[in-house]
């Protein structure tokens, strides 16, 4: 982590990696621009997003979001995405078992990159789309199962109606920044749907947002 002279803003690196289809660049986007675009659009590469967030303490944070492409995981590239993580997102979709038992993959790239790292990285293990609830076919306990075995944080979120989205990251800071989060700041992000079943939320190109606290950069 990184400090940024007179503001004292400390620099965090994340990469959001997963199949294809889990919805890794939803989140990032939900995250970064607030938004949630219902139609998909597969990551070719690698895109990047950020956001300053101010945590507890009056900590300011800047998180620089990695959204690796299902693909790359194939790619003679996926090392340079990698190295240097803080902390790694590992993504699938509560909604299908195939992208869940991709998620060890994953894990043993992210593990092999950053195996001679000072500091390996915080890992957080994030199902998506709870607001499916009636369609999940990954259980809870299977996931909170794989998150314990492998020292992962175990987190649910939903990029679409933008549940604990917030939460993920602000989380992901407070533990690498050792930063005790209050009750309210953990609620604070939940959202409840009407209607629709909802699980325990907490258990080359370019495009410019031009927000004042985000951007996003697309590589291809």
């Amino acid at each position: 982590m990184d400090n940024n002279g007179a503001d004292d803003e400390k620099n965090i690196k994340i990469v959001v990696c997963g199949d294809g289809s889990s919805g890794k660049t939803s989140i990032c986007s939900r995250f970064a621009k607030e938004t949630f675009d219902k139609n998909y659009h597969q990551t070719m590469g690698l895109d990047f997003y950020s956001r300053r967030l101010t945590m507890p303490g009056d900590i300011h944070v800047l998180l620089q979001v990695w959204d690796i492409g299902g693909q790359s995981i194939a790619s003679e590239m996926i090392d340079k995405y990698i190295a240097g993580a803080q902390a790694a997102l590992i993504v699938y979709d509560v909604t299908n078992m195939r992208s869940f038992d991709n998620v060890q993959d994953w894990l043993q790239v992210v593990k092999r990159v950053t195996k001679n790292e000072e500091k390996p990285p915080h890992i957080a293990l994030v199902g998506n789309k709870t607001d499916l609830e009636q369609k999940r076919v990954v259980t809870v306990e299977a996931h909170n199962t794989l998150a314990k075995k492998h020292d992962m944080m175990p987190m649910y979120v939903s990029a679409k109606t933008g549940d604990s989205v917030l939460m993920l990251f602000r989380q992901t800071v407070a533990d690498l920044l050792k930063i005790v989060l209050s009750k309210a700041d953990q609620e604070a992000d939940i959202v409840v749907v009407e209607g629709e079943i909802q699980s325990d939320a907490r258990g080359a190109r370019r495009r410019v947002d031009h927000s004042q606290n985000s951007n996003v950069c697309n590589v291809m």
